[in-house]
C-alpha cells in the first residue's frame, strides 16, 4: 500500500499548498536530523542498482534522480532527501539578501493537469544564513547550490552582477555544483540574464577574474527562442568553468494547459510547472544537446512523473534529471518507482549503464 496516495495526499490536498509544503518541510527536516528518522524513511524507499550509478561533472551519483531547485529553498531537507532515494539534492534558489516572497498564494494546484502555478519570487533566507545552515548539515549525496539575483527591482545592471557574485563567493565553497538561475520568471523586475547575454557576460567575466573551483551550470528557461539561446550558449561556453546546463525552469505559457480553463486561473501570478511542461522541456533539452554537440552535461527537468518521463529526457540528452511537482503529486515512493522503472528500461534496451542511454534518441 502506498501510504502517501491512500492517506497523506488526500489530507495534504485539502490544505492550501503553501501550508502543505511548509508542513512537509517541517516533518522532513525533523526526520532528517536523526539517524533513526533517516533509517525509517530509507527502509521504506530504498532502491539502488549498479546500472543507475553514473559519473557526471567529475562526481559519482548513485542514481541520476535529484530534487529540483525551488523545493528545498532554505536547505532544510538536505539530510532526509537522500533517504527518500534521491541521488543528489539541490537547495535554493538562494539570493544575496533575504526575500520574504511575493504576495501569497505562492502555489496553486491545477489538479486536472497535474501541474502547479508557482510564484514564490525567490523567497529564501539569504546567502549568509543559508551558508551557515548548509555548513552545519551532514552530506550523503552530491549537493547543488542554486543561486539567483535578489528579487529587488532596484538591483539592476552592474548592481545585479555584484548581487549574484556576492552569493556565489559565499556559497561556492559549500557546493559540489553551483547552479546559476538566470531564468526565474517571477521576479519583480522580470529581468532574466538568460534573455540578456550582455548582463550574463558581465557576470561570467566577474567570475573569471577569480578562481572558480566547482563546476558551474546555467539554468535556462524552456521557451527561449533560437537566436537568444544561441547567443546565451555562445557567451557561456567561452568560459571554461561553465560545465553544463539545467533545462528547464518554469514557463509562463499557460496555453500548455489542456484541462484548466483560463478563467479559473486568470487572477493568479506565477510560472507553470508539472506535466504540461514536459514536451517543451524535452524540446529544449534536445536542442541544447545538439547545439553543444553533447559535450556539456544537461540536468533535465519539467514534467517528470514516471520512469518513462525520466528516460525520455535522458535519451534526449540529459545526464541527470530532477523533479518536484511529480513528487508532490506522486509522493516519496515516486523516486523508487522511477529508479526501478529506469532499470527495466535500460535492460530492455540493452544498455549496461544509464550513461550509455544519454542522447541516444537525438
Amino acid at each position: 500500500m502506498d501510504l502517501y496516495q491512500s492517506i497523506a495526499k488526500p489530507i495534504l490536498f485539502t490544505i492550501h499548498p503553501d501550508i502543505a509544503h511548509e508542513t512537509v518541510t517541517t516533518i522532513g527536516s525533523a526526520l532528517g536530523k536523526t539517524t533513526l528518522g533517516r533509517s525509517l524513511v530509507n527502509g521504506l524507499y530504498y532502491f539502488e542498482h549498479p546500472l543507475l550509478e553514473t559519473k557526471v561533472f567529475g562526481l559519482t551519483f548513485k542514481n541520476p534522480v535529484g530534487i529540483a531547485g525551488g523545493f528545498d529553498k532554505n536547505a532544510r531537507l538536505m539530510q532526509i532527501l537522500p533517504s527518500v532515494g534521491f541521488g543528489f539534492t539541490e537547495v535554493g534558489s538562494i539570493t544575496a539578501r533575504p526575500y520574504q516572497g511575493n504576495r501569497r498564494p505562492w502555489n496553486f494546484r491545477l489538479v486536472k493537469d497535474e501541474a502547479l502555478i508557482v510564484n514564490y519570487g525567490l523567497k529564501n533566507e539569504g546567502a549568509e544564513v543559508l551558508k551557515k545552515r548548509i555548513a552545519s548539515q551532514k552530506r550523503f549525496v552530491p549537493l547543488i547550490v542554486n543561486i539567483a539575483k535578489t528579487n529587488d527591482p532596484a538591483i539592476k545592471g552592474e548592481k545585479s552582477v555584484d548581487d549574484y557574485y556576492a552569493s556565489f563567493s559565499k556559497l561556492e565553497p559549500l557546493a559540489d555544483i553551483i547552479n546559476i538561475n538566470v531564468s526565474c520568471p517571477n521576479t519583480g523586475d522580470g529581468q532574466m540574464f538568460c534573455e540578456n547575454p550582455k548582463l550574463l557576460k558581465m557576470f561570467l567575466e566577474r567570475m573569471s577574474q577569480n578562481k572558480v573551483n566547482k563546476p558551474v551550470v546555467l539554468k535556462l528557461k524552456p521557451d527561449l527562442n533560437d537566436p537568444t539561446l544561441d547567443k546565451v550558449l555562445e557567451t557561456a561556453l567561452k568560459y571554461s568553468f561553465i560545465k553544463g546546463f539545467v533545462v528547464s525552469n518554469l514557463t509562463k505559457n499557460r496555453r500548455l494547459l489542456k484541462n484548466t480553463k483560463p478563467s479559473e486561473i486568470s487572477h493568479l501570478q506565477g510560472g507553470l510547472s508539472g506535466k504540461p511542461l514536459k514536451k517543451l522541456s524535452n524540446q529544449m533539452i534536445k536542442k541544447v544537446y545538439q547545439k553543444t554537440g553533447g559535450k556539456y552535461p544537461i540536468i533535465g527537468l519539467g514534467g517528470i512523473f514516471t520512469a518513462e518521463d525520466a528516460y525520455e529526457k535522458i535519451c534526449l540528452g540529459a545526464s541527470l534529471v530532477e523533479l518536484a511537482t511529480g513528487l508532490i503529486y506522486g509522493g516519496p515512493a515516486t523516486i523508487k518507482r522511477i529508479k526501478q522503472g529506469l532499470v527495466r528500461l535500460l535492460v530492455a534496451d540493452g544498455f549496461a549503464n544509464i550513461s550509455h542511454a544519454v542522447g541516444t534518441k537525438v
